[in-house]
């Protein structure tokens, strides 16, 4: 039982409504298999069809890929601009005035009301592409005038404005290096930012709004400069108009420039392979990994995976609800999506503010068509409650997205019911910052979709299962990349050691140590159909009794409980057993209802439950109710935090990506407690 999980158990089939299917950019199953077909006999041509296709070149490439691993070069010898692509091009087209970017504030102008009688009472602003494309060039002359250049690395420390959109657009538009840092990261993370990329410009806010409070950016910006002397320009873009210091001389207020800057500012042709941004993640160790992305090849995976995933079009009002602080916003909000020359919806605030149901408020009021979100967000939705959704008309919701985690089904069914109305098909998409985009999704139009499974690769992408010893593996193992693919991440920035080490020398490595296999860190499983069944980091794994236990798997029945909203699942030492199941779990509200209370005897219903679902081996040891879960701003549950909680150590490692620390500090009360 222990290698048979429940996920995969999962019977349910939806597949592609045939209207929708008509209409899609890939029609079928078998048009998917085709073209994966295609992909795998030639992918060098298959790679510079899409490129040739999709893309503007102002120079042809020479050479379509340079491999050696694990470095990898694409379109060698091509000259691309990606700001070029996103606007440049739209405007010389019939999408001149056509919307770029909807963007909403948090606050409301007048009380919050609900439903169709809500009227526009939140503050609103539409950038056609024609105004965008104004905006991105005087921004890039008001970059030029403080002394950016080509190469230079500039810090993007802002909230959820279009101006941040604009800064990244302006940057790519020069060949400054851009790295966006989250808003609510600390002046600490900031440091250890601008160090590592030796960055000289620094982009950011007086501050932004969130769950209706005010956040101060730029005390953090000043805090982080003063361990941070390199930094000759810092540009403050007035949003919240608090009180904020300004220092002659290095401190510049974005209006100002702005006002002086000319509307003219041609693109810059650069190579193929120029770095487009750096994005930091986080890792146990606490120093940040600098995950470098390129122009050329990163800009063809965002815009083949937005438009084939996605299956845009142009009348679509795309939401992608992910902050653009991380990936998912780089890829999804911004440089995939306007590429294609969607219209994209920015909303600067939380899901719940000022009440459960602003995400439902705004895809009825503007109509949204496609929403990308997160399980972590589906999960909260399903904890508040079916009213929420229930008060809006959805009916303009046409495909739904999931993204950052394995969904679990009960979710991914919620999700399809509540939201969807039944009628939208579910892409959940499988993918990393360092895989710049999607590599493992259904084709809406064409794979009939599994609740819990990201189905197969796209086509052009080749990935397998091994076991310890890089041999493919039947039962389950390690998720690896067998081939190169354009929007692969090139390095970490300035340590190409650790780019070996970490993601190349996993599986089979050379006598010098480096694979031709890019290892994920993922587990996953395959079944009869071809289909990969993602179950979360490959430390997120408990061996119990000498069977391997996914935590994802054991999270997942806890939550198809009626009872439970949501769940994290890690393993602690065990004299008998080796390592046994803790389970932390959050208790769900609404409909009415209040509070469900905890007690022990729900404790022993919850463990027969997973009993029942999975098998007794998976039996938590322990169940610990908890009113909320320690999470990453961008939704991650960290569960190695849990783990040391389970273990009763003191908490290690990088933790400044946590959200609320208040979260921490009762779990290990609790802890107390119950020694």
């Amino acid at each position: 039982m222990s290698e048979i999980t429940s996920i995969l158990k999962e019977k349910r089939v939806f597949k592609p409504g045939a209207a929708f299917s008509q209409e899609a950019h890939i029609k079928s199953f078998r048009d998917y298999e085709r073209l994966y077909s295609q992909a795998i006999k030639n992918p060098e041509k298959f790679w510079a069809t899409q490129a040739k296709e999709q893309l503007h070149w102002f120079k042809p490439w020479n050479k379509v890929l340079n491999w050696k691993p694990p470095f990898a070069k694409w379109f060698i010898g091509g000259k691309i601009n990606v700001s070029y692509n996103c606007l440049d091009r739209h405007v010389a087209s019939w999408r001149k005035n056509k919307a770029a970017i909807i963007w909403e504030g948090e606050p409301p102008f007048a009380p919050q009301k609900t439903g169709a009688a809500a009227g526009r009472p939140h503050e609103i602003r539409t950038l056609t592409y024609n105004q965008l494309h104004i905006e991105v060039c005087k921004f890039a002359n008001a970059l030029k005038g403080q002394g950016v250049r080509k190469g230079d690395r500039v810090i993007i420390y802002m909230p959820m404005v279009p101006e941040l959109a604009i800064a990244m657009l302006a940057c790519a538009r020069m060949g400054a290096i851009h790295s966006v840092v989250f808003g609510g990261f600390s002046a600490q993370s900031l440091v250890d930012r601008i160090t590592d990329a030796q960055a000289t410009f620094v982009i950011t806010a007086d501050g932004g709004f969130r769950r209706g409070t005010s956040v101060n950016l730029k005390d953090a910006v000043d805090e982080a400069l003063k361990s941070c002397p390199g930094v000759k320009s810092v540009i403050v873009y007035q949003r919240t108009k608090q009180i904020i210091h300004m220092q002659t001389g290095r401190d510049h207020w974005w209006h100002d420039l702005m006002a002086q800057a000319s509307p003219d500012c041609k693109a810059d042709p650069l190579d193929s392979e120029h770095p487009l941004y750096i994005l930091y993640t986080s890792g146990s160790t606490g120093k940040p990994k600098g995950i470098q992305h390129s122009t050329g090849g990163y800009l063809l995976g965002a815009t083949y995976t937005s438009k084939i995933v996605f299956d845009l079009k142009d009348d679509d009002v795309y939401w992608c609800t992910a902050d653009i602080g991380w990936v998912t916003g780089h890829t999804y909000v911004v440089y995939g999506p306007l590429s294609n020359g969607a219209t994209v919806v920015m909303y600067e605030g939380a899901p719940n503010y000022p009440q459960p149901d602003r995400f439902w408020d705004i895809i009825e009021r503007h109509k949204v068509t496609i929403l990308y979100t997160a399980p972590t967000a589906i999960r909260a939705f399903m904890k508040w409650g079916d009213e929420w959704p229930k008060k809006h008309d959805l009916k303009s919701l046409r495909l739904l997205g999931s993204v950052g985690e394995p969904i679990n089904p009960e979710a991914w069914m919620w999700y399809q019911k509540n939201i969807g109305g039944g009628r939208c098909p579910i892409v959940d998409t499988w993918w990393q910052t360092e895989t710049g985009g999607i590599l493992i999704s259904p084709l809406p139009g064409a794979t009939p979709t599994k609740p819990g499974s990201a189905t197969r690769p796209l086509p052009g992408i080749v990935v397998d299962i091994v076991d310890k010893n890089g041999d493919p593996s039947k039962e389950g193992g390690f998720l690896v990349l067998r081939k190169p693919w354009p929007h692969m991440m090139r390095t970490i920035w300035g340590d190409a050691e650790r780019f070996k080490k970490q993601y190349w020398s996993q599986v089979k490595p050379n006598k010098k140590g480096v694979s031709d296999t890019y290892f994920t860190g993922d587990g996953a499983r395959r079944d009869k159909d071809g289909y990969y069944w993602v179950m979360g980091r490959v430390d997120d794994v408990i061996k119990v009794s000498g069977h391997r236990l996914g935590t994802a798997e054991i999270e997942s029945a806890l939550v198809s409980h009626p009872k439970v909203a949501e769940a994290a699942v890690v393993g602690r030492p065990d004299e008998l057993t080796g390592e046994a199941v803790v389970s932390f779990v959050t208790l769900k509200m609404g409909n009415g209802q209040g509070q469900i209370s905890p007690s022990d005897a729900l404790k022993d219903e919850l463990k027969a439950h997973v009993t029942k679902a999975i098998g007794s081996i998976a039996r938590p040891a322990e169940i610990r109710f908890t009113d909320a879960l320690p999470k990453t701003r961008s939704g991650k549950i960290m569960r190695r935090l849990l783990r040391d909680i389970a273990h009763g150590r003191e908490t290690v490692g990088d933790t400044t990506t946590l959200e609320d620390f208040s979260v921490l500090a009762k779990l290990r009360a609790a802890q107390g407690e119950e020694e």
